[in-house]
């Protein structure tokens, strides 16, 4: 049974699968070079998604401008627990979150068709104090999802949405140690 907030992902021992969607000129670069490079900008907050379906209904399917590509940011664990440790639910006192290295929000899941769902996806907001931790150590790839992304978002149009299903990627609960599922106000 699914939890009101849980953290469903694509992980193994090593890493956790993160989404993103970027313009060209930002994820041309990062994919050719593996990492985050100019013009990623790490002067600001960058948030990653461990629900592709929510980032797909945040990018409409990589349709909006500026969030055409869609990519598969895979990081270590470590750096991702790293950043969970550090990080201060949007809805605590402002004056905790202003101080935040780290911001969580949780928003409706979505369904393919991108209807909300009665439970929350996490999303990470990595400020600017880490964003260096996350391009240089934490990630261990960047992939181009976009064709894939493409491919889906044709199937669900045509109303194939078992054949789209099938393109997702996996995701399951990922564990956390109580203390911290508490403070992200897991459950």
């Amino acid at each position: 049974m699914t939890q009101l907030r849980e953290i469903r992902a694509d992980y193994d021992a090593a890493g956790i699968v993160l989404y993103q969607a970027y313009a060209p000129a930002i994820a041309g670069p990062a994919v050719a070079a593996n990492r985050f490079v100019a013009p990623f900008s790490r002067g600001r907050m960058t948030w990653i998604k461990p629900s592709f379906r929510w980032l797909m209904h945040r990018s409409n399917w990589g349709q909006k401008p500026g969030q055409t590509c869609v990519l598969a940011v895979r990081i270590s664990r470590a750096g991702w627990e790293q950043a969970l440790a550090r990080a201060v639910p949007t809805t605590a006192d402002p004056a905790a979150v202003e101080r935040a290295a780290v911001h969580v929000q949780w928003d409706p899941e979505r369904s393919l068709s991108g209807a909300a769902l009665n439970h929350y996806s996490i999303q990470v907001g990595v400020g600017r104090g880490l964003i260096d931790a996350f391009a240089d150590e934490w990630t261990i790839s960047i992939t181009d999802l976009t064709p894939r992304v493409r491919r889906i978002a044709e199937l669900v149009r045509s109303g194939r949405a078992s054949q789209a299903a099938r393109l997702l990627p996996p995701e399951r609960p990922y564990p956390l140690n109580p203390s911290l599922a508490r403070e992200l106000a897991i459950g």
